[in-house]
């Protein structure tokens, strides 16, 4: 199971410590979700790819059977492992998703991860208005000085907004939030990633100044301005991976650009 925020981690270009068996799930789950490996296509032999990968049969089975769980291959006697259709992929499975950010992605793959992400963030941050506890404010206040002094990097910037996110699921009282949390880190990661290594200082801005918005509206319990200022939140994020989108795409409403830095807490 990938630990999450890996990939917004992976955003300053620092490879991520692994062992045999998760180097070969991630370079044939990114070559799969990339198109390397086509849809119907099948996979080498084991021998070929034990030799492209230099591990082990052991290492490379239990690779293959971790892929299989998660909906990209399938083992058929005497042909071999296929690569499933999409449809029978895990798209809520945050390394599934993850893959995603190295692939050319569709327009539409895109809206489509904002219109799951958009309503039930919406939501959460509604019925965490209703029953906050002083530390989980606290603890989004203590994230939203981390993006603050973030200065610009985007990896920086991007785990201290997840962070309130996660929050924000678990104080909505809602545990099945958690499982969009893989979603709302890819959104991110394209939003912050924009520049690079480097978060651009108007998206950093409008996004700091709109958490800013969402917390105080928590703490205060108003539903109603919680969800607006996520509404916002979730807007910015879209404008940004999809420059000219088009208000109230992907079920999302439009953002005001007037918001100052907050200061730190």
């Amino acid at each position: 199971m990938i630990e999450s925020g890996s990939l917004i981690r992976s955003l300053s270009g620092r490879p991520a410590a692994r062992n045999f068996h998760s180097f070969v799930i991630n370079e044939i789950g990114q070559a799969i979700v990339g198109g390397s490996f086509p849809v119907g296509s099948t996979l080498a032999s084991d021998a070929e790819m034990m030799e492209s990968y230099g591990v082990s049969r052991t290492v490379l089975r239990e690779a293959l059977k971790t892929l299989e769980a998660k909906g990209l291959v399938e083992a058929r006697p005497k042909i071999g492992t296929r690569v499933s259709p999409q449809s029978r992929w895990n798209y809520f499975d945050p390394q599934v998703l993850s893959w995603h950010f190295y692939a050319t992605l569709p327009r539409p793959f895109i809206e489509g991860l904002f219109e799951v992400r958009a309503p039930l963030e919406s939501q959460a941050a509604e019925r965490m208005a209703q029953r906050r506890t002083a530390e989980q404010v606290r603890l989004m206040k203590y994230w939203l000085h981390q993006m603050s002094a973030a200065d610009s990097s985007a990896e920086q910037f991007g785990l201290a907004c997840l962070e309130i996110h996660r929050v924000l699921a678990d104080g909505s009282g809602n545990p099945l939030l958690r499982s969009v949390l893989g979603v709302v880190e890819l959104t991110l990661a394209l939003a912050v990633s924009k520049g690079g290594a480097n978060v651009l200082p108007q998206y950093a801005t409008c996004s700091i100044g709109l958490h800013d918005e969402l917390i105080h509206a928590i703490e205060a319990g108003d539903r109603a301005k919680a969800r607006a200022a996520m509404e916002a939140s979730i807007a910015l994020d879209l404008a940004e991976v999809l420059p000219g989108a088009k208000n109230g795409a992907a079920g999302v409403k439009p953002f005001s650009t007037n918001h100052a830095v907050p200061k730190a807490q």
